[in-house]
């Protein structure tokens, strides 16, 4: 039998998404931060080098950060939910004694 996760309470639910997306509004301000700073930096030292190269480490490190960021958003909602100690395992019992 699954066990009911805490996320089927949709009052609870509603709270955690809301919880998750504040992180990713966040993630979102620090990533255009640094991004321009980085871009700041390139030009600085090496000048204008090529539009493409600067839409590629753009678009480069808003992927890498904004992918990482909501990657463990979702492993830190799921764990801090209780969400993943309501999977049902079957292999409980034949786990490393």
């Amino acid at each position: 039998m699954v066990n009911p996760s805490p996320l089927d309470d949709p009052e609870y639910a509603d709270f955690a998404w809301k919880r998750y997306w504040r992180l990713m509004r966040w993630m979102t301000v620090f990533t255009v931060a640094m991004t321009a700073l980085v871009l700041g930096i390139f030009w600085m030292k090496y000048g204008f080098v090529s539009i493409h190269f600067y839409i590629a480490t753009a678009g480069a490190i808003i992927a890498a950060i904004l992918l990482t960021a909501s990657l463990m958003g979702l492993v830190f909602l799921s764990s801090g939910t209780g969400h993943d100690e309501s999977i049902d395992d079957p292999f409980r019992d034949e786990a490393d004694k």
